[in-house]
């Protein structure tokens, strides 16, 4: 079974954020509220819990995981950012904000687009996640909990929470309850892995990003 934290959503409890942290750093996997979703996560720089999370995920390594930073300099360690991508993701974070941007050194294999050697990052307006980053110093793979179609479970039934919980309790080490209700709306894509920025995907957030900046589909 997994350990239940719950936690304030404005003030997280530093000992219990600690003590995630440290599970984390030891392979832990978690299921955690976010700003969009609630996500299944793990330490990116441990191997085994990433491949973990890809097995319960079902998904093949081909297929990009994304992940949260803390801030947009945390960002910087993990992917380039240009000078035009710098100037529009300094007015979008922390948001429900995907950015697709070519990956450094620092992100493992098993983590990026095998093929086009990109990244996709997000930086959370989360105090939860917020308080994990910040203690455990990395970032934490982010991928969207869903209830498998032959558990009997109803897609509308997704994200209430009681079931959510009871579908991933042994599936899962630290599932984190912050009183808040899960959330089922998306992020927004964007990409800046080429020259010409792009919207991947519209979701949470899309309206505010539109009023101020036209992209070219």
């Amino acid at each position: 079974m997994a350990i239940l934290y719950e936690l304030n959503p404005d003030n997280p409890q530093s000992r219990s954020i600690e003590q995630i942290a440290s599970a984390l750093k030891d392979g832990a996997i978690m299921l955690y509220p976010t700003d969009t979703v609630y996500a299944i996560g793990c330490d990116i720089n441990v191997k085994s819990a990433v491949e973990k999370v890809r097995t319960l995920k079902r998904l093949a390594n081909d297929k990009p995981l994304t992940f949260l930073c803390s801030s947009l300099s945390k960002i910087s360690e993990y992917a380039i950012v240009t000078d035009e991508a710098y100037y529009i993701m300094k007015r979008l974070i922390p948001g429900p904000y995907t950015f697709l941007l070519p990956a450094t050194k620092l992100v493992p294999k098993l983590v990026m687009s095998p093929k086009r050697k990109t990244t996709g990052i997000r930086v959370p307006d989360q105090n939860v996640c917020q308080a994990i980053l910040t203690t455990l110093n990395n970032p934490v793979v982010s991928t969207s909990a869903h209830i498998n179609d032959e558990e009997g479970y109803s897609p509308s039934d997704d994200w209430e929470k009681a079931k959510l919980f009871d579908y991933f309790d042994k599936l899962v080490d630290i599932i984190i309850d912050d009183y808040t209700d899960p959330g089922y709306d998306v992020s927004t894509i964007l990409d800046f892995s080429t020259e010409n920025p792009a919207v991947v995907r519209q979701g949470l957030g899309w309206e505010e990003l539109e009023k101020w900046f036209n992209f070219n589909n």
